[in-house]
């Protein structure tokens, strides 16, 4: 279909507002609940589901102000990437263990190598002067940022090769996630409306892309311009990279001269029933039911609870987490180990961006 033809189904699609086409709502249905049934040549493959959907991602991003001449070059000719849709279909059940928690020690073996480290003490070398005036203007542990951009994409070596536009479309349409999909697929095309082309669009089979593999919406919201360039290219400008991790890390509530925890021990006698926290998380309350309730510095050295190593300011407020379990390796954890698990909720990746943060910096 030519470009005017697609068009015209296009906004019948968009004229249905709310009621935006499901996968399975043909082309001449669309047409002529819009009484543009003229429009559509019949050569339109009109039981073919993927093309309905693909009128439907077209109306939502007409809706939201996406451009035509960016809709008409890039929506038309998207296939499916039967591959996404496989790892979307089988990430629950490669994320469910029944309940059980493998071991720390493997996981930071493998997270926090030596290689990482020394590759990190490299990098932080290299861009000290500009993680320094990162640092003054977000108030950010640049660390912690090297931490973030290792274990992300391997200090930029691995940032995905997948086609955003592509995988994020099948996403959609597969179906189990739909409303995220689709409002990422969108922030792309706005993205592209920005000046972003489609080829530096590129990421994982769920959608991260650049440096800090961010979504592209949280990419259209938070990106950031760390090498004064004027730009914030988050795919070839390591310090933009940086700065928009920073940036990131500053909006979701990162305190500036704060540790993001500590390892401590724990005495034999401490009573943990009494230090259970009673809230329940609005997100990932699975990886925040391990953490105990908030007590300061002093309160926990009351409790017999003390630092291996450096410790925290007595009036810090802390949470005690325990990944193996009782009298095992335990961590006090301040506000600003939440802040990495906004980033990527997972106890496991906050502790090892925290423990190859501290080993980047020698603390």
């Amino acid at each position: 279909m030519g470009f005017n033809g697609w068009a015209m189904v296009g906004m019948a699609a968009a004229s249905l507002g709310a009621a935006a086409p499901t996968v399975g709502n043909s082309p001449v249905q669309l047409a002529q609940v819009s009484g543009l049934e003229p429009t559509v040549p019949q050569t339109t493959p009109a039981m073919d589901p993927w093309y309905g959907y693909k009128l439907r991602l077209a109306a939502l991003a007409r809706q939201q102000g996406v451009s035509e001449g960016t809709i008409q070059a890039n929506v038309p000719g998207l296939t499916k990437n039967e591959r996404v849709i496989e790892l979307e279909r089988t990430e629950p059940i490669a994320r469910s263990s029944g309940g059980v928690v493998g071991a720390l020690a493997p996981y930071l073996r493998s997270h926090v190598s030596e290689t990482l480290i020394r590759r990190g003490q490299a990098n932080y070398a290299a861009h000290y002067e500009g993680l320094s005036a990162i640092n003054a203007r977000y108030g950010v542990d640049p660390a912690v940022l090297m931490a973030i951009w290792g274990l992300e994409t391997s200090y930029g070596t691995v940032t995905g090769s997948t086609d955003l536009l592509q995988a994020l479309a099948s996403l959609g349409y597969y179906g189990r996630r739909r409303d995220f999909f689709e409002a990422e697929f969108i922030s792309t095309l706005k993205l592209m409306d920005q000046g972003v082309p489609r080829w530096r669009l590129k990421g994982s089979w769920a959608g991260a892309t650049g440096y800090p593999q961010f979504m592209p919406s949280v990419v259209l919201r938070l990106r950031a311009d760390g090498d004064g360039d004027g730009f914030a290219d988050i795919w070839s400008s390591e310090l933009d990279g940086l700065a928009s991790i920073a940036n990131y890390f500053r909006d979701a509530g990162w305190k500036p001269n704060v540790a993001w925890g500590i390892k401590v021990r724990t005495p034999a006698n401490l009573d943990r029933a009494a230090l259970v926290s009673r809230t329940t998380a609005a997100r990932c309350p699975q990886v925040y039911r391990r953490h105990s309730r908030w007590l300061t510095m002093r309160e926990w050295r009351a409790l017999g609870v003390t630092p291996v190593g450096r410790s925290l300011p007595e009036n810090e407020m802390a949470t005690l987490i325990e990944p193996d379990g009782p009298d095992s390796t335990a961590y006090l954890a301040t506000s600003n180990y939440r802040v990495i698990l906004d980033y990527n909720c997972s106890n496991f990746y906050a502790i090892s961006a925290g423990v190859l943060a501290d080993a980047i910096a020698g603390r």
